[in-house]
């Protein structure tokens, strides 16, 4: 990079909001221009609620229906079982209706992400709100631990300690109200894999792959939840079958504890993924490839030198890119170099709307250093691509 592009870029900053409507803000490392690029036409300091219509509103009405579908399904279990439970005068189903209405708060947080995420950027949060998805979607996966996973384990535990036998007429309640939640939990469950389809066709990829790598934290979780708790009660079938057949209650002690099992692992799972999320994951290694060569594609871009991403939502990307640029170019030159950057990356990676560009003058050991890293991104996308061909 030349000592007239530092020396002009104070021509910059005060013609590019005349000239190109954009923003540019000087803060750069070690004194080096630091430039944010904003648009008039598509704000890239801002995230807006998703406009009616578009495909980000579209993906969020339906992950909606199928959060509201999976609220559904548990508020019906919990009906059937108080009702089973006062039928039968049994204890274990009135505190299973008590588990359904604690699952049914996991729909409800992540239908407080699904909203909150989407409101609009302001002083206090200037990226927006939507890391909201992944605070709820972790409070949902704290819920399924606790609510399902721990007081499998109490159930397990009083199966085993339990020498009571069950009247014929609590058996049938209990049948009875396990073929109600499967046939709730499958409806809803295929509600969830049906949405699940159609973002894999959208993203070109195998179903599989779309289950393992989704980016909506809600469809995720209703996703496992649900493939959970269909797996759940098929083994609470077979544990109370058993039970019934020879009389042995620790039959059912031993499914509550595989379901405790699966349910932890389930909200493990999930947390894990949420807390990544919060704390600044970055963007998939192939949206990262691609940028890079995208801005290695500008002809006043000598050298990438570094480039930091992080995923602000599941559509929202946060760029901060070091560059250097060829020698010789004047301040005009910059200028238009940063608004077609924007304008490309804008057009072909939708999902990146933050974006900052620090000009700086590279050594040979930050080339070096680039190198290295990119060839770490190159095999990290060859890997995800490798993985979900595989999956297909």
């Amino acid at each position: 990079m030349t000592r007239e592009v530092e020396e002009q870029m104070d021509e910059v900053t005060q013609s590019a909001e005349t000239v190109c409507g954009t923003a540019v803000h000087e803060s750069g490392r070690d004194g080096a221009p630091f430039v944010h690029v904003r648009s008039e036409e598509r704000d890239l300091g801002e995230t807006r609620p998703a406009e009616p219509g578009s495909a980000a509103a579209q993906r969020d009405g339906e992950t909606r229906t199928t959060v509201w579908v999976a609220l559904g399904a548990n508020l019906l279990i919990a009906v059937a079982k108080l009702v089973g439970g006062f039928v039968a005068a049994s204890p274990a189903l009135l505190s299973e209706a008590a588990h359904s209405v604690a699952d049914s708060l996991n729909e409800v947080f992540l239908l407080a992400s699904l909203r909150r995420s989407r409101r609009p950027a302001d002083n206090a949060h200037p990226f927006g709100y939507g890391k909201e998805r992944f605070f709820w979607s972790l409070l949902a996966a704290v819920g399924i631990f606790v609510t399902g996973g721990c007081f499998s384990f109490f159930q397990a535990f009083e199966a085993f300690s339990s020498s009571g036998e069950e009247t014929f007429t609590g058996y049938l309640m209990g049948l009875v109200v396990l073929f109600v939640a499967l046939l709730a939990e499958g409806t809803s469950l295929a509600r969830a894999l049906l949405q699940a389809r159609g973002r894999a066709k959208e993203e070109t990829r195998s179903m599989t792959a779309e289950v393992r790598h989704s980016g909506d934290p809600a469809l995720r979780t209703v996703l496992a939840e649900d493939g959970a708790a269909c797996l759940g009660v098929l083994l609470a079938i077979a544990g109370m079958a058993l039970h019934m057949a020879t009389g042995q209650g620790w039959y059912e002690g031993v499914a509550s504890l595989l379901i405790g099992v699966l349910l932890v692992h389930i909200a493990f799972a999930l947390g894990r993924s949420a807390k990544d999320q919060l704390i600044g994951e970055a963007a998939e290694p192939e949206l990262q490839r691609e940028i890079i060569e995208l801005l290695d594609e500008q002809p006043e871009i000598d050298a990438v030198i570094e480039v930091l991403t992080m995923r602000m939502s599941p559509d929202s990307v946060l760029l901060a890119a070091r560059v250097d640029l060829v020698p010789g170019v004047d301040s005009e030159h910059v200028e238009d170099a940063l608004v077609r950057v924007k304008q490309n990356l804008a057009a072909q990676c939708a999902d990146v709307d933050h974006i900052f560009l620090d000009v700086t003058d590279a050594t040979r050991g930050d080339r070096r250093r680039a190198r290295h890293v990119r060839e770490e991104i190159e095999r990290a996308a060859e890997a995800a691509e490798n993985g979900r061909a595989t999956d297909g």
